[in-house]
């Protein structure tokens, strides 16, 4: 059976149960706001709304999105932020509303009439005024003296019942401590959450633009290859007609060289004049033909076409190139 609880633990117990918006007891649902200060939920919805006025208007018209709103707690004026769900994103709190329900119960047993002393079951005329601690019930003095409990421990009533008052209230705020570490936990837990994902995304963009990077670098690459070796076959064209036009005179030259040298000789002396002339006209090169064949010219192209001594040192060298293309 349950017990009344006294007026003074009544009231003080009721002061804790009253919302701060309406002043009245909370309402049910309850809901827990991210500083451990509860609301009804409908307190909560007026506060959101008058704090968030195009709030609805954008919920209506199903253009809310991810958008949520803000407002401030009236009892400690922490500034909560709710979610797109509005106060219906926030969690009840199951506790307090077990709790209402119990005040509301104790205030409806001390609005009934009183039920009149209890007796003793085995003694009608005597009155329940002890507690048998060993076998952990209310009993009478003559039950201590000749009854069934004349052999156990037994304690006043009224003793008994303020320890177990105490014990009942010492668990009671234990378990309200508990539900607020839990309820703070869940919090932080949530907050660990959305850190989670806000990092997650980061990450996944990081790889994107890696990607993205990494299809530029590769477009570059191919071109710069393409342009090197386009090159690279213009300059090796160049020197190959020099080498032609070059061995082509040397040969030339040699053949005036063997028949001046045979000329030389007295039964072909008569041939003299005329191989002398032939010699001092092949003997000047042409002005365009020693501009190609500059040795500057050729040290120069030999430079170009010749690997970086250091191939470590060489993507120097392609990010320059790279960047020129670039511009």
């Amino acid at each position: 059976m349950m017990r009344l609880v006294p007026e003074s633990a009544m009231e003080e117990l009721e002061k804790q149960l009253l919302c701060p918006v309406c002043l009245e007891m909370f309402s049910k649902p309850v809901v827990i706001l991210p500083c451990q200060h509860n609301l009804c939920r409908k307190c909560a919805n007026d506060i959101f709304q008058e704090a968030n006025p195009m709030w609805q208007s954008r919920a209506g018209s199903g253009l809310s999105g991810s958008a949520g709103g803000r407002f401030r707690c009236p009892s400690c004026r922490h500034e909560v932020t709710l979610n797109r769900h509005g106060v219906f994103g926030l969690q009840r709190n199951l506790l307090v509303e077990n709790i209402i329900d119990i005040y509301r119960q104790q205030n409806s047993l001390k609005r009934a009439p009183l039920s009149p002393q209890l007796m003793c079951e085995e003694h009608p005329d005597e009155k329940i005024n002890i507690y048998c601690v060993l076998c952990e019930t209310p009993t009478c003095s003559l039950c201590k003296v000749f009854g069934r409990h004349r052999d156990c421990e037994v304690a006043p009533l009224g003793t008994v019942y303020v320890r177990m008052k105490s014990e009942l209230s010492d668990g009671i705020a234990g378990l309200i401590a508990t539900n607020d570490h839990l309820q703070a936990v869940m919090s932080q837990m949530e907050d660990a959450c959305r850190t989670i994902e806000v990092v997650s995304h980061q990450c996944e963009h990081l790889r994107l633009s890696f990607a993205a990077l990494e299809r530029l670098l590769d477009q570059r690459k191919q071109h710069l290859v393409e342009m090197i070796t386009e090159h690279q076959d213009e300059q090796l064209r160049h020197v190959r007609t020099l080498i032609r036009a070059h061995g082509g005179r040397l040969e030339g030259g040699v053949a005036l060289v063997e028949n001046a040298i045979q000329t030389m000789d007295e039964p072909h002396i008569r041939c003299g004049k005329w191989l002398n002339r032939n010699i001092v006209s092949a003997a000047p090169c042409p002005p365009h033909v020693w501009r190609a064949a500059d040795l500057a010219s050729c040290q120069t192209l030999r430079s170009e076409m010749t690997p970086a001594e250091k191939p470590e040192t060489s993507w120097r060298s392609l990010l320059l190139c790279l960047s020129l293309t670039l511009l």
